[in-house]
């Protein structure tokens, strides 16, 4: 695997036919899903690991986001990537960012984007620069971030971009848990108990399954059945799929949403209906 750190180079060992693969690092078996998702959809797979500053709100702890560059790097090369581009700071941004790419409020500023302002913001902006160094026929990104992936759709489709989204299931640990970053900051105890909120969201999609149409009951349910074993939660939310707004009775191309802080540790997680 080629690493790259500067822009002029990754671009002059880049030809066509790439599949691209953004990634802040701290790799687990979910992003390597991905890796090898790409592999069968371009014949060059292209990561890169950018702790991205914009997405995170003054009040995040950039300087804490876990950083394993060189686990990272051989659990890359062990998937088969051809490429890996891992900028500094600088590189990516030379000059402050004063263009920024922002999403409509009704997509960026529900759900997480209500909890996080600002960073669907810095995930657009930041993802459209790395579309336009690397210029790939497609980009991955995990379903678990459901969010962020219905927004970087959208902007590929209303910014006419020539790079197609793919999209990778969520990977999950034995008992359901959805692999994240994060996992790793949770006590024992709360890894034992994290799994309830992709039970809850499973409950809420089978009363769906079933014609159940009263959304904000079932939401509610799910709430305090999770404030009731130690969560709080921000939300859980029957959405549409596409654009993440609030569905009709009739609509059924469906989505269940859910994000809970344990302990001091935010989950996320959604199950398709």
């Amino acid at each position: 695997m080629r690493i790259h750190t500067t822009i002029a180079e990754f671009r002059a060992a880049l030809k066509g036919g790439i599949a691209l693969v953004p990634t802040m690092g701290n790799l687990h078996e979910g992003h390597i899903a991905l890796m090898r998702q790409a592999k069968e959809l371009a014949d060059t797979v292209v990561a890169t690991i950018f702790v991205n500053r914009l997405q995170f709100r003054p009040t995040d702890d950039f300087e804490k986001y876990p950083r394993t560059f060189e686990a990272d790097c051989e659990k890359l090369d062990a998937a088969g990537v051809g490429h890996l581009f891992a900028p500094s700071e600088v590189e990516m941004y030379p000059q402050p960012q004063e263009y920024h790419v922002e999403p409509p409020p009704s997509q960026a500023g529900i759900l997480d984007g209500e909890f996080r302002p600002g960073h669907f913001r810095g995930v657009a902006t930041v993802v459209l620069k790395l579309f336009n160094i690397a210029t790939p026929r497609v980009a991955l990104f995990g379903k678990k971030d459901y969010q962020q992936l219905m927004v970087i759709r959208n902007m590929v489709r209303e910014l006419n971009l020539s790079v197609e989204i793919a999209a990778g299931e969520t990977v999950r640990a034995a008992d359901g848990l959805a692999l994240s970053s994060r996992n790793g900051y949770l006590s024992p105890a709360e890894r034992a108990e994290a799994p309830r909120l992709q039970r809850e969201l499973a409950r809420v999609r089978q009363a769906l399954l079933a014609g159940e149409r009263d959304f904000a009951r079932l939401e509610e349910q799910a709430m305090a059945e999770l404030r009731a074993n130690g969560w709080i939660p921000n939300y859980v939310a029957v959405r549409n799929r596409v654009d993440l707004q609030c569905p009709a009775a009739h609509d059924s191309e469906l989505v269940v949403l859910g994000a809970a802080l344990l302990g001091s540790t935010r989950l996320i997680d959604n199950l398709e209906v």
